[in-house]
């Protein structure tokens, strides 16, 4: 996924007067802009990598909206956000299955050999480098918790 086809996927959603998708790739498309900007100013172009790692801010970020609307009982707008959720998680790469993250981490456990809690920081950096974009992290790192503590 890059800048360019967000922004063919913008006109083709404005030609279709899909103002949810729209609007979602407006924000989208800001927040690489704004991204651009402070990486490196004029001249600074988002590679795929700075792409998705927005598109995963922002799924993150309606994930936890979700959650806190629930909270408060505004369900009108959690249904808002989990429509724009699964707006944002199209231009997202497949996600690994929990059975595939299992076996991932399983494997680095093995490599590592952690002795408790305290190697969590080990294991997370190395099932980044080997998961990241494929999993979520945040589901990624409540699993290996579960192994370490027990």
């Amino acid at each position: 996924m890059n800048k360019k086809k967000l922004q063919e996927e913008l006109k083709q959603s404005m030609l279709a007067k899909d103002e949810l998708r729209t609007s979602v790739l407006r924000l989208l498309l800001t927040s690489i802009n704004y991204l651009e900007t402070a990486k490196g100013g004029a001249g600074y172009e988002a590679t795929p990598e700075d792409v998705l790692s927005v598109i995963q801010r922002e799924v993150k970020h309606r994930r936890d909206s979700i959650e806190e609307y629930k909270k408060a009982d505004r369900q009108e707008l959690a249904d808002k956000e989990q429509k724009e959720l699964e707006i944002l998680q199209a231009f997202l790469p497949e996600q690994m299955s929990e059975s595939d993250v299992q076996k991932i981490i399983d494997e680095t456990l093995a490599e590592i050999k952690p002795t408790g809690v305290q190697d969590m920081g080990k294991v997370m950096g190395a099932l980044t480098a080997k998961l990241k974009g494929k999993a979520d992290m945040g589901i990624v790192s409540n699993l290996v918790r579960q192994k370490l503590t027990s």
